[in-house]
């Protein structure tokens, strides 16, 4: 099985380089194969217990994601492919979450191809099945409405959603606040990013219940988030650089107090 996977995996990396659009050294299925957690995953792959067609569909999920968002990159100064960011997320529903349910799995790795590109519901369900496109409607943003009433409906929809659904969403927002916070989008203002965090921990307060693991850790990835941010604070570096100035007026100062 190990053997089967690795190399599905092996022909999966020549297929992303091929693409001409991913890095092949710079995409490495982000979190899940990297040098800090490849034997983590070897570990988790010797356990599972999906069936060879199960791991062709999950693999054949991959391959629709980098495709369908191939030409796309991240909003972040560091401009990661962008679909770095859905298999974080299905990696995060995997390790940290322990979610083993196939159809979310492959939801999140599908969660914004709908949204953010070209590819219908139809679509969805015709190569993944009707429960993958319940999955990604029910966490897809209707691009018809005003983003402010978009934000508002995550909000109210969120402890509506079925369980699945809130495991996904809630993977997602520890993606997107880590992101914000850290390689944020060059024309985001500091304020945009203070809203970001308190819009999505209002979403995430209806989430709560769904998965005590990710909760953990997306109360953990807020408190760095919002640790980041005040030490970015205007306010903070403004009053800084006016000790620096009095320090500096100390120091030249011919009669100090």
């Amino acid at each position: 099985m190990l053997e089967r996977l690795t190399n599905h995996y092996s022909r999966m990396i020549e297929f992303y380089g091929n693409l001409g659009q991913v890095d092949r050294h710079e995409f490495s299925w982000h979190a899940i194969i990297s040098s800090k957690s490849t034997e983590s995953f070897a570990l988790s792959v010797s356990s599972m217990t999906f069936n060879e067609e199960e791991v062709s569909l999950l693999l054949k999920a991959v391959q629709f994601s980098a495709e369908t968002h191939k030409t796309q990159r991240r909003k972040g100064a560091e401009g990661s492919p962008y679909v770095n960011h859905p298999i974080a997320v299905a990696e995060t529903l995997w390790r940290v979450g322990g979610v083993r349910d196939l159809p979310v799995i492959i939801a999140a790795i599908l969660h914004d191809t709908v949204e953010d590109t070209e590819t219908t519901f139809a679509d969805i369900e015709e190569h993944f099945g009707p429960i993958v496109r319940s999955l990604v409607q029910e966490v897809s943003d209707d691009k018809s409405l005003a983003k402010l009433e978009r934000k508002l409906l995550q909000i109210e929809h969120a402890p509506h959603l079925t369980k699945g659904a809130q495991q996904i969403k809630l993977a997602d927002k520890i993606s997107n606040i880590n992101d914000v916070a850290f390689v944020p989008p060059a024309h985001w203002p500091f304020e945009r990013r203070v809203d970001y965090l308190a819009w999505a921990e209002k979403v995430v307060s209806g989430l709560r219940g769904c998965n005590p693991r990710m909760e953990e850790l997306f109360d953990e990835t807020m408190t760095r988030a919002r640790m980041r941010l005040e030490a970015e604070s205007p306010e903070k570096e403004a009053a800084m650089q006016e000790i620096s100035v009095v320090d500096q007026g100390e120091l030249t100062c011919e009669h100090p107090i």
